[in-house]
């Protein structure tokens, strides 16, 4: 950093420079005198403007290099999980649910950005990335998860702390409410699944919306209880580009290179596709839970998010006091097809929660 500002400092004073020398005819005229001395008093001033906009600047980006980051792995009774801590230990805590199931945090990366006010805690769940490996279908339900969050949650010593939930991370945060809601402050629930057949419902609307030939690729495949063929690939493809995720993945100086996820759990416990539940969560359904939520809580969606505004809205409407907001040109991946609005709503909504607690981690 120091090396930075001195080079800075060099350029400034090499452009200033010349003009702080005697003239050349060696004149003694008072009057010369007198106008030297206010160039030169001028220059020097320009130079101190200089100096104190690189003190600034190395300020600001050594702040930037000092956002406390711990990465390391959690072992549990029954999984080892890989986090990525982001932030001042001391910051109120978000804990990041990714989607899934067998997803990792990858795509949450742009909530890091949150890091300035926040302790940003991501991790890969159990089953994927960097995380153990699980193809043990006993260990694919809720009860496990939850399970695993809670020793997750004591190993990091939350006491009080927010909860992010994205898709699949929305359900996850759902239930671990229901089991221990101590602590928890407040929720935010981004493009949530609350009920699969609502969720289902949803995706036959917007299957509707592609063209024909694509329809018929999901309709028979379906019927056929067939997925792995060319023309069901190719709807999974059109489907996504529509309702999943609109624009490149953005990146931030925090990724780390990208770990796979788990197909087969995926598979298990959801099915072959976002439109299509054939697992195990084919059942779930947590509306009756909604009216009984006493914290802060925000609904968000993507314009065109597979999760449908008007069903989030509909959740909103069951939770009290909750918030509801949709993100404009997004789909189901909010926090890369608009993360400027994402990240703003975010922090009003924890802004707004934290002026009406008393402050985290007293």
């Amino acid at each position: 950093m120091a090396r930075i500002k001195y080079i800075l400092l060099a350029l400034a004073l090499l452009l200033i420079g010349p003009d702080l020398c005697l003239s050349q005819d060696g004149a003694s005229e008072q009057m010369q005198r007198d106008s030297q001395y206010l160039h030169v008093r001028e220059k020097v001033s320009i130079a101190e403007d200089t100096q104190n906009a690189i003190d600034l600047l190395a300020e600001s980006l050594q702040k930037e290099a000092e956002v406390l980051q711990v990465k390391g792995y959690a072992y549990l009774s029954r999984s080892r999980i890989w986090y990525h801590s982001i932030g001042d230990t001391c910051s109120p805590a978000i804990l990041c649910l990714h989607g899934g199931p067998g997803g990792t945090c990858y795509s949450l990366y742009p909530l890091a950005e949150l890091s300035d006010a926040y302790r940003v805690i991501l991790f890969d769940q159990p089953g994927g990335g960097r995380s153990n490996f699980i193809s043990d279908t006993s260990m694919m339900n809720l009860d496990f998860f939850v399970s695993q969050l809670k020793e997750f949650v004591s190993f990091l010593g939350l006491e009080k702390f927010y909860i992010y939930g994205h898709s699949w991370g929305t359900m996850l945060a759902l239930d671990y409410y229901m089991e221990h809601p101590e602590g928890i402050e407040a929720m935010i629930m981004n493009s949530p699944l609350v009920s699969t057949e609502l969720w289902e419902r949803d995706a036959d609307t917007l299957i509707q919306t592609l063209p024909d030939t694509i329809q018929q690729f999901i309709a028979i495949s379906e019927q056929s209880n067939s997925y792995d063929n060319p023309g069901f690939k190719q709807a999974i493809r059109a489907y996504y580009w529509k309702y999943i995720r609109r624009n490149p993945r953005i990146t931030t100086p925090y990724d780390v290179p990208r770990k796979a996820g788990n197909d087969i759990m995926y598979n298990y416990m959801w099915g072959p596709s976002e439109f299509t539940a054939t697992g195990t969560l084919k059942t779930y359904d947590r509306l009756d839970i909604l009216p009984g939520i006493s914290i802060p809580t925000l609904w968000i969606t993507g314009e065109f998010d597979e999760a449908r505004p008007v069903t989030v809205k509909y959740y909103s409407s069951l939770t009290p006091g909750s918030s509801f907001a949709v993100i404009e040109d997004a789909a189901h991946a909010t926090m890369h097809d608009n993360p400027e609005d994402n990240l703003i709503l975010i922090r009003q909504f924890l802004g707004r929660t934290r002026s009406n607690q008393s402050p985290l981690n007293d």
